[in-house]
């Protein structure tokens, strides 16, 4: 399913999203990946919506990437005696071990490893950063705090802790688990959460055995702080805006977000901006119109994909939601000054043969009349390469791989094509020409540029490129080998 947009668009599944027909619309509409949420659902259900992806897959005869995002550890405060107190700015409140229900002076928050890596003046964020506490000073067992910000306090709040990194692994024994589950399932991409450093994505890889790409989830301040190691240690990035505004003052995540999707793109790795992207259409059939320049903005920096939470899980409007995005993909690609941006925001990385080839098909197709850039790959690396480049027309993905398109169904323009095994480069050129003409990219007029790495199915090894007609007796005939 051809789209008129390089951006991609990825889609929650929930309450709202929980049927084939609708999933199946979903896609036609225009979501290009199906995120399953591993913080809300059984396995089954999650076993339910996966057989639904590949089953509206097969029914569409498109691609599509399934990422099952793990839950991470969640702290939480524990319960009040009234269910809920109301906390004054400036009071004292203590937080502790002591299991007791709780009142307006104290509540338990069981996890012993935050009392033991505080500080003096660090701040304690509840219930996403509504309730601000301020350690005045603390134990083993307890920390004495004053309240900065007030409000209600109520059962199972969660508890962000920004100042101080935490003693305590990415991955919880549900994560490890959920990843299994997901793994033997056959998911594409698994998004990991409360990452703080590249050992976190480390531990994951070594469970995840090759069967999933990693996706680091930037949400805490010691992520950012680190984001460089984590970045080389991880396959794709996500920008979780929700979490970063928590913790970080919300004027930061702007400028940080900027920051991260450019490091992304130089290294060609596909990178997500999420949350609130249209937040509104969870209940409304319109957005406001801030919601619809947040989500141009990532479009312009030249994310490679935008995505949908409670907006297609739980909202009332989820087709709406997904076409919404659709459209001002479209309508942002098709300004002029999205090129400009694209383009002087392009980062020259030209430190292999590899790299020169993908830049070399970029140039060509930018000076003359090539209708798209043809690549083969079965890691994906050719097409990762490739994307990173930008290039005006659009890049074909050609693989023999099932799961490398899938993969590549996150990455920004790839149009991906499952091929046969090949080992000659002359059946490339043909098999491209093919795909060309069949997807509606190219005529038998047109030409494209066709990238590979002979000899075939060596990862990271492109070192051909041609500039071949889309006519195949032509391709035979001017090249009788």
């Amino acid at each position: 399913m051809r789209r008129q947009r390089n951006v991609k668009i990825v889609a929650t599944l929930g309450p709202a999203s929980d049927t084939k027909e609708m999933l199946t619309a979903l896609h036609v509409a225009g979501a290009d990946v199906f995120r399953l949420n591993m913080s809300h659902g059984s396995h089954e259900e999650i076993r339910a919506r996966h057989a639904m992806i590949r089953a509206a897959e097969e029914e569409t005869g498109s691609t599509i990437g399934i990422l099952a995002d793990l839950q991470g550890p969640k702290l939480r405060v524990g319960a009040f005696a009234n269910d809920s107190e109301e906390l004054v700015p400036g009071a004292n409140f203590r937080l502790d071990l002591d299991e007791a229900l709780g009142d307006a002076s104290r509540v338990c928050l069981p996890h012993p490893e935050i009392f033991e890596v505080l500080e003096e003046g660090a701040s304690l964020l509840v219930n996403d950063g509504k309730i601000r506490l301020k350690v005045k000073s603390f134990g083993k067992d307890y920390a004495d705090c004053e309240v900065v910000i007030g409000g209600t306090i109520s059962n199972r709040k969660g508890v962000n802790v920004p100042d101080v990194i935490l003693p305590l692994a990415a991955l919880s024994d549900k994560d490890r688990a959920d990843l299994e589950f997901v793994c033997e399932l056959g998911v594409d991409w698994l998004a990991l959460s409360f990452v703080q450093r590249p050992e976190d994505v480390e531990e994951a890889r070594v469970l995840a055995k090759g069967r999933a790409s990693l996706l680091s989830k930037i949400e805490k301040p010691s992520a950012v702080e680190r984001f460089d190691d984590i970045l080389k240690v991880s396959d794709g990035i996500m920008v979780a805006r929700g979490d970063l505004g928590v913790e970080l003052p919300v004027s930061a995540v702007p400028p940080i977000q900027k920051r991260l999707v450019r490091k992304c793109r130089a290294v060609g790795k596909p990178v997500i901006v999420a949350t609130q992207m249209l937040e509104s259409m969870i209940e409304s059939p319109m957005p406001t119109r801030a919601e619809v320049s947040d989500v141009a903005t990532a479009i312009y920096e030249g994310a490679d994909a935008v995505m949908l939470s409670a907006e297609s899980a739980a909202g009332s409007y989820p087709i709406e939601a997904v076409t919404t995005m659709d459209n001002v993909a479209i309508e942002v690609e098709g300004d002029p000054t999205y090129t400009q941006i694209i383009e002087a925001s392009r980062t020259q990385a030209h430190s292999g043969i590899a790299d020169a080839m993908v830049a070399a098909a970029r140039e060509i197709a930018e000076t003359t009349d090539v209708k798209a850039i043809c690549c083969f790959t079965h890691s994906g690396t050719t097409a990762l390469l490739t994307a990173r480049e930008r290039p005006r027309v659009p890049i074909i993905a050609l693989t023999p791989l099932k799961g490398t398109a899938r993969r590549l169904a996150l990455s920004w323009g790839c149009n991906c094509v499952i091929t046969e095994e090949l080992d000659r480069f002359k059946l490339a050129v043909i098999s491209a020409a093919r795909a060309a003409r069949d997807e509606g990219f190219a005529t038998e007029k047109d030409f494209v540029v066709v990238t590979a790495g002979v000899p075939f199915n060596v990862p990271g090894s492109t070192n051909i490129l041609r500039v071949a007609p889309c006519d195949e007796r032509l391709i035979v005939s001017s090249d009788p080998e």
